[in-house]
């Protein structure tokens, strides 16, 4: 009697190619949508700028969720604090790291672009400085101050206002944590929202490779390779100033702070690929703290010092903007001197503060400080063809800057409570007894 063979279910059935695709990590994925992107770009240029279309949308997912998540959490983080004292002594040691770092990587980026001569015989006067017409020609401090104090919070919150929506989370946060358990059910109400938002995130982050594949077939289409070769030196000092800070400057902090260095990367590797490809370190912020969060940072610190460092350490942008000033005064042959250089380091320290986390914000840090040392449009005009390249690397360099402030702040506030729980339990010397005060007989 023949036994008939059963029909195989769907579960039994082997998966679909599309299906193994989606199953793939998300690295793999983008590395794939890359290799597509450059093709499409090459060799079907119009279709590869109607394409940034892809790129565009993703941004705008990860931003329409970028401060309905940050909000609650640096709300959050703060009210649970023990106290006011608390946050203001964070805040000190993660401006004090942010302003170290910022300057000993402006003068590693000087010194390397120095002693390579960059810029010598670039063809600046080639340049038009016409597309420079759609960026600002410098930084408006006092704007800056109102930007960061909005009048409308909710004003703010539609323009993605980060540095607002900082300014107003601490006093949101500072008051629950005065009034103490009036503010409980509000704290339920936004550890839900923070928790709706994560879960967002990462339906949002799914899609990424599609954004991946918009900017990649848009970049190679629109700007091309044509430029690359009389700027190559340029890019390999940028590159390399990265790797250095990278492989050298952060992990001597790490190995300072006692901070696994290697397995922090391990964990946020895949977040600054991301950024790299989108070069927005916005896409990223939201997943960042959660990853960072999981590595062993306590989430009160980290929602505080990653979004702050957004506007205020961005590692590998200043990086770039010293070495883009010292190409661009051999360029024109301007003064290089030791005096003149550590003037050009000062100017990037104050206004590479409060740069958004965007796609090409320092091109506006680079305009303002070339105007302020008297170096004209025509050469950044230049920078722009390659901009795109250097810009990848410049934005994953931040992220990974951000992570390790993140831990190192982290780290300091460990240390701390160790030092002071370690003096709560070590118990007294006991006081002698009647029969230890009498000497012996």
């Amino acid at each position: 009697m023949d036994t008939a063979h059963p029909r195989p279910t769907s579960t039994d059935a082997p998966p679909t190619f599309w299906r193994r695709c989606l199953r793939m990590p998300i690295g793999i994925q983008s590395i794939i949508a890359v290799g597509l992107g450059a093709l499409i770009g090459s060799f079907a240029p119009s279709a590869g700028e109607q394409m940034k279309i892809l790129g565009d949308v993703f941004l705008n997912l990860v931003q329409v969720v970028v401060l309905p998540l940050v909000f609650p959490l640096i709300v959050l983080g703060i009210a649970r604090m023990e106290s006011v004292k608390k946050v203001g002594r964070i805040a000190g040691k993660a401006i004090l790291y942010f302003e170290l770092v910022t300057t000993v990587i402006l003068l590693i980026a000087v010194g390397l672009a120095k002693l390579t001569g960059i810029g010598k015989g670039a063809p600046v006067h080639g340049a038009d400085a016409k597309d420079l017409d759609g960026l600002s020609q410098g930084i408006d401090f006092h704007e800056l101050v109102l930007h960061a104090v909005p009048k409308n919070i909710f004003a703010a919150f539609g323009e993605g206002n980060l540095l607002g929506a900082i300014v107003f989370a601490l006093l949101v946060g500072v008051a629950m944590a005065a009034i103490g358990e009036k503010s409980a059910p509000f704290a339920d109400v936004l550890e839900s929202v923070a928790a709706v938002m994560f879960k967002v995130v990462g339906y949002v982050i799914r899609v990424a490779p599609l954004g991946v594949l918009g900017f990649i077939s848009y970049d190679v289409a629109y700007y091309g390779f044509g430029n690359l070769r009389s700027l190559l030196g340029f890019i390999a000092v940028v590159y390399a100033g990265l790797v250095i800070v990278v492989g050298v400057l952060f992990p001597l902090i790490a190995a300072i702070y006692r901070i696994r260095y290697v397995e922090l990367l391990r964990s946020v590797g895949g977040l600054a690929g991301i950024a790299f490809i989108t070069r927005s370190s916005e896409s990223v912020l939201a997943p960042l703290m959660g990853k960072l969060e999981a590595f062993g940072l306590s989430r009160s610190t980290t929602s505080f010092v990653v979004p702050l460092g957004y506007s205020f350490n961005t590692d590998g942008s200043v990086l770039y903007q010293a070495a883009a000033l010292v190409f661009l005064a051999n360029a024109y042959g301007a003064d290089t001197s030791l005096p003149a250089l550590l003037l050009m380091v000062g100017v990037l320290v104050i206004l590479s503060k409060g740069m958004a986390g965007v796609a090409s914000a320092s091109i506006v840090v680079l305009i303002a400080a070339g105007n302020s040392i008297g170096l004209p449009a025509e050469g950044i005009a230049l920078l722009l063809g390659v901009d795109f390249i250097v810009d990848m690397a410049r934005t994953g360099v931040n992220v990974i800057g951000n992570s390790l402030a993140a831990a190192v702040v982290d780290s300091s506030e460990k240390r701390r409570e160790a030092k002071r729980s370690c003096r709560a339990t070590t118990p007294a010397e006991p006081e002698p007894t009647a029969l230890e005060k009498e000497p012996a007989q």
